[in-house]
């Protein structure tokens, strides 16, 4: 059966299989986009400490095999019907959400990480509540469009890698308390 007859994209992974496991080559599903989906080529992604916590296991809520990652950038590689802001080979990021369902109080105030039914990019579930979501440190990754981010093509896409965690770390509350260019932070 292709991929597209059972809905799914076959794909590759670096997984953990438990918390004292080394990482093991792990083949895996992706979903074919939806509708408002983008497919990702991953070219990088990078290693942050709270992936380190999700492998050994230390927040006591791991399910295995766990597949971290949630510093992702790469290509794009295939679009859903309804994607309007990127076309396939455009350079894109994606951080630790993947999906939600965009209506609730937290998504309408752009809060989506509140969500009840949050799709984390690794250490949750899709939207069915039953399948696994797994993370950067494989080849390929199916997205909402609204949770991608275009990376401009003379930003490498290593160099872009961190900025989806620690940079949006940073940017967060320099953008929530409106701090600009003349703006001065401390004493």
């Amino acid at each position: 059966m292709s991929p597209a007859q059972n809905n799914t994209i076959p794909a590759k992974a670096y997984a953990v299989f438990a918390d004292d496991s080394p990482f093991k080559v792990f083949d895996f599903e992706r979903r074919t986009p939806r509708a408002d989906d983008v497919v990702i080529r991953i070219h990088y992604c990078g290693i942050c400490h709270s992936d380190i916590h999700h492998v050994y296991n230390e927040w006591k809520k791991e399910t295995y095999p766990l597949v971290p990652g949630h510093e992702i950038t790469g290509v794009v590689e295939q679009v859903g019907s309804s994607v309007k802001h990127f076309s396939v080979g455009d350079h894109v990021g994606v951080g630790c959400v993947v999906d939600t369902c965009l209506k609730c109080e937290p998504c309408k105030k752009h809060k989506e990480q509140h969500c009840p039914d949050v799709c984390y990019t690794y250490g949750s579930t899709e939207l069915d509540k039953v399948t696994p979501t797994h993370g950067g440190y494989s080849n390929l990754v199916t997205v909402k469009e609204h949770f991608v981010c275009k990376i401009p093509n003379n930003l490498p896409l290593d160099a872009a890698a961190p900025l989806l965690c620690a940079g949006i770390t940073t940017y967060s509350p320099l953008r929530q308390y409106n701090v600009g260019k003349d703006s001065r932070i401390g004493y």
